[in-house]
C-alpha cells in the first residue's frame, strides 16, 4: 500500500509525493533507477557527468517514456558544455537542474527563466549562502558521511546551520536511510531527505549483484575516507585498490597510475594529454602529485570499473557510510513506503508519548 502523501516546501516545490531524493550517482542513476524512483514518488535524479550529450539526451527521453512523474538532470558546473547540456534540459522540459558544484549565477538565472528548478549540492553553509543569493530555489547539504567527494562536518552540524542561513528549502544528504532520518532531518528544518547509496542498494539499481553483495557485507569501519585515489576527500568501501594506493610511495603510485590509466584509456577513448588536462582541472587548487593527477583524471572510469563492469578489483565503489547498517535490496517502491510508513510511525510515537520537552509536534499527513 503506497504511503500517505507528506507536503513539505521542498515537494511542493518540485511536484513530488514524498520529501526524497534519489541524487544522480555517476554510472549509477541511468533511467531505470531514476524513473522507478520517480514512480515511487520520490524526485530521481539522472546522472549526466557520465553521459554524452547524445547519452543524456536519450537517456531523459527514456526515464519520460517510463514515467509522468518529475525528475531531474544532475550536472557538472565545472564541465566545458555546461551551457550546452543546460539548453538540453530546457529544450527536453525537465523539471529540476541539480549541481555537484556551485552553478554560475548566469546558469542559475538561464534555467530559472525557462521555469527549470534550479538545486545545487553543497557541502558549506557559505555555498549555501552563494548560491542562494544567486537565486537558486533549494539546496541539498551534504554532511561528511555522505558517499564520494566529501566534507569533514558532520551532517547533524551542517545541517542545521544551513538551514539557519539560508531562506530557500534544504534537503539534508549525508547518512539517511529510513523514516527515523527522515523525521530527524524535518526536525533540524530540513524539507526532505537525500539518499545515494540506499537508492543504489535497491532491486532497481543496475549496478552488477557482485557489487552489491560487497555493499551489504560491509561495516561502517569498513566504509573509509581516503585523498589517495584523487587527491581529494572521496568516502569509499576499503578495497585492495584503496589498501595499495594508501601504502604505495610517490613512485610506486605513478607507476600503479599509469598501468590504470593505459588501460582506462582505451575504455574512455581520450588522449593522455587530455587526461592530463582533465586530472590537473579536478585540482581545485590542491597539491595532487602525477600520480594523482592521472587517476583524478580516471576517477569516472575507475567508478565505471566497478558500478558497469563489476571488477571490483579494477575499480573504485563510492559509498556514503550508511552502506554499514544496510542490509537488504527493497524495489525504489518498496524503499520509499517503508521510509514514508516508518516517519509516520515515529511521529504517532511521539504524539502518543502525551506532553514532552519538544511541544507539540505537527500531526503526520
Amino acid at each position: 500500500m503506497a504511503a500517505r502523501e507528506w507536503d513539505t516546501a521542498f515537494t511542493k516545490l518540485v511536484g513530488v509525493r514524498y520529501p526524497i531524493v534519489q541524487t544522480g550517482m555517476g554510472w549509477v542513476a541511468g533511467p531505470r533507477l531514476v524513473s522507478a524512483a520517480a514512480e515511487a514518488g520520490a524526485l530521481g535524479i539522472l546522472a549526466s557527468a557520465t553521459m554524452t550529450t547524445e547519452q543524456l539526451r536519450a537517456a531523459v527521453q527514456e526515464v519520460r517514456s517510463r514515467t509522468d512523474a518529475p525528475f531531474g538532470v544532475n550536472l557538472r558546473a565545472d564541465a566545458g558544455d555546461a551551457a550546452e547540456r543546460v539548453r538540453l534540459i530546457i529544450d527536453e522540459g525537465v523539471r529540476v537542474a541539480s549541481f555537484a558544484l556551485a552553478p554560475s549565477r548566469e546558469l542559475i538565472a538561464r534555467l530559472k527563466d525557462a521555469g527549470v528548478v534550479v538545486i545545487p549540492s553543497v557541502g558549506a553553509r557559505r555555498h549555501a549562502e552563494k548560491v542562494a543569493a544567486w537565486g537558486a530555489d533549494a539546496v541539498i547539504v551534504q554532511g561528511g558521511e555522505g558517499g564520494g567527494h566529501t566534507g569533514d562536518v558532520a551532517t547533524t552540524v551542517l545541517l542545521p546551520q544551513v538551514v539557519d542561513a539560508v531562506d530557500v528549502p534544504v534537503v539534508a544528504a549525508g547518512g539517511f536511510r529510513d523514516g527515523r532520518g527522515l523525521v530527524a532531518a524535518l526536525a533540524y528544518g530540513a524539507a526532505g531527505i537525500a539518499m545515494g547509496t540506499r537508492f543504489l542498494l535497491t532491486s532497481d539499481s543496475t549496478v552488477p549483484d557482485a557489487v552489491k553483495a560487497e555493499y551489504l557485507k560491509a561495516t561502517v569501519k569498513d566504509v573509509t575516507v581516503t585523498t589517495a585515489v584523487d587527491g581529494l576527500p572521496h568516502r569509499m568501501l576499503r578495497t585492495e585498490l584503496v589498501d595499495s594506493l594508501e601504502r604505495a610511495g610517490r613512485a610506486r603510485a605513478l607507476a600503479r597510475a599509469v598501468r590504470h590509466a593505459a588501460g582506462f584509456r582505451k575504455l574512455s577513448g581520450l588522449s593522455w594529454s587530455r587526461m592530463v588536462r582533465d586530472g590537473l582541472a579536478m585540482k581545485h587548487g590542491k597539491d595532487l602529485s602525477w600520480s594523482q593527477v592521472l587517476l583524478a583524471a580516471n576517477t569516472p572510469m575507475l567508478l565505471k570499473a566497478s558500478m558497469v563492469e563489476g571488477r571490483t578489483d579494477l575499480g573504485v565503489m563510492a559509498s556514503g557510510q550508511v552502506a554499514g547498517v544496510i542490509e537488504d535490496l527493497p524495489s525504489c517502491a518498496e524503499l520509499v513506503d517503508r521510509v514514508m510508513a516508518e516517519a509516520h510511525a515515529v511521529l504517532d510515537r511521539l504524539h502518543a508519548s502525551g506532553p514532552h520537552p519538544l511541544g507539540t509536534l505537527p500531526p503526520p499527513g
